[in-house]
Formats: structure tokens, C-alpha cells, sequence
């Protein structure tokens, strides 16, 4: 993937729609809510594949649709989520960058947030980024986001029990299991492990700095 295009969003459009702006950043990476011209960078990075084909990691079979309907449900999800985007129910699906290259999406979603404080996390990063920590860093960056950003109280995340890569992500950050769920993505029941953190468990030991620019201008977007 080439390195991607970093000129600035047109300020009309961060003026329109302020989540734009919104950027959040680690000293190894950026997560961003992408334009149209970055979420076919995006798409690109997923069409290129996530997972084995024989493995399914998602909650949804998304990742395995072929062409041309993949490309359409994946701009319509995105579409689809901005245009839904309200104080009571909303989904952030950031696209994260390191090293001048798109190298997958971390997702923040909560409901009537300003009652419950709770988010939900998901991420998928390109295959040929996996295994070098930027799991860690993306959930870790949305982490401080939901907590130090808006005031959260809680965070939850779960995954299949044989997908061992979240899992080890959830237990690194300090995250406590929370029961067990179940998905069937491809009409088979499968179990999943819940996590938990709260903010106790988030404030219980270091994290490493983030920077958020762009929230004050979207803050009441999230319902605070």
C-alpha cells in the first residue's frame, strides 16, 4: 500500500461535519474518521485480506463476501454508519495509519452514552501488520479516547474463544473477563469471551500518551 495522501480535510467539510477533524494519535500511529477518497484506501488494505480463509474472526461474515458486493456492503456499512450517527447511538469507525500507510480500522460504539458511560471496541488490521503490537496500540489510543476524552466509566470487547489474538489484547490492557456470548457469522454457534474494564482498571496502571485533537467541536455529537 502506498503511503497515503496526507493533505489537510477541507475545513468546510471538518465545518459541516466536525467528527472529520476528529484525530487521535500515538507515537505509533493515527486513528481518523476516513473520507470517501481514504475509505477506498481503506477498502483496498481489507480486500487484500485479514484473516485465513478458513478462519472467521468477525461477529459478521463480512470479510469473506466476493466482489463486486463486497466493495458495496463496504461502503454502505461506513455510509451507513455516519448517517446514523446521533448522541444516543453512535459508531465511530476510525481508520488507523503508521508509517504514512493505512494498515486497518478500530471502531468505538455506544449507546445513550451520557446515561450508561459504557463503549464497545472492535478493530481488523492487514495481515502483513499483524503480530507487531498495533492491536495493542489502536484499542489502547481508542481506550483513552472513551476514558480521558469523553468521560467513560466502562469498556467492553469480546471475542471467539480460539481467536487468540484479541483475547491476548484484551488480557494485556488489563481488561477483566466478563462471561461468555455467543455468535454464529456463518450459521454456526460459536462461544465468545466477554471482557470488562472500568475506569478503576484503566487508571490502575501507566498508559502510553495520546493526543486527541478535534473533540471539543464534535464532544456533544457523543451525547457529552
Amino acid at each position: 500500500m502506498d503511503a497515503v495522501d496526507r493533505a489537510a480535510v477541507p475545513p468546510r467539510l471538518i465545518d459541516a461535519w466536525p467528527l472529520f477533524g476528529l484525530r487521535i494519535r500515538t507515537d505509533r500511529l493515527e486513528l481518523h474518521l476516513p473520507t470517501d477518497d481514504e475509505l477506498l484506501d481503506l477498502l483496498a488494505v481489507a480486500r487484500a485480506g485479514i484473516h485465513p480463509p478458513d478462519e472467521m474472526p468477525f461477529g459478521v461474515a463480512w470479510s469473506t463476501v466476493p466482489s463486486p458486493a463486497f466493495e458495496r456492503a463496504f461502503f454502505a456499512h461506513h455510509w451507513g454508519m455516519r448517517a446514523g450517527f446521533s448522541a444516543t447511538d453512535w459508531t465511530l469507525n476510525l481508520m488507523a495509519t503508521t508509517e504514512g500507510r493505512v494498515v486497518g480500522a478500530q471502531t468505538v460504539h455506544a449507546v445513550e452514552f451520557a446515561i450508561h458511560r459504557t463503549v464497545d471496541t472492535g478493530s481488523w488490521i492487514a495481515r502483513p501488520d499483524q503480530g507487531r503490537g498495533l492491536g495493542t496500540a489502536m484499542r489502547s489510543a481508542v481506550l483513552s479516547f472513551a476514558f480521558d476524552g469523553l468521560g467513560a466509566r466502562a469498556a467492553e470487547s469480546s471475542a471467539f474463544l480460539d481467536n487468540a489474538a484479541s483475547n491476548a489484547v484484551s488480557r494485556r490492557l488489563g481488561y477483566r473477563e466478563n462471561g461468555r456470548g455467543a455468535l454464529a457469522p456463518q450459521g454456526v454457534s460459536r462461544e465468545t469471551q466477554r471482557f470488562l474494564m472500568t475506569i478503576d482498571d484503566w487508571r490502575a496502571r501507566p498508559r502510553p500518551p495520546v493526543e486527541i485533537d478535534g473533540l471539543e467541536a464534535c464532544r456533544s455529537w457523543f451525547g457529552v
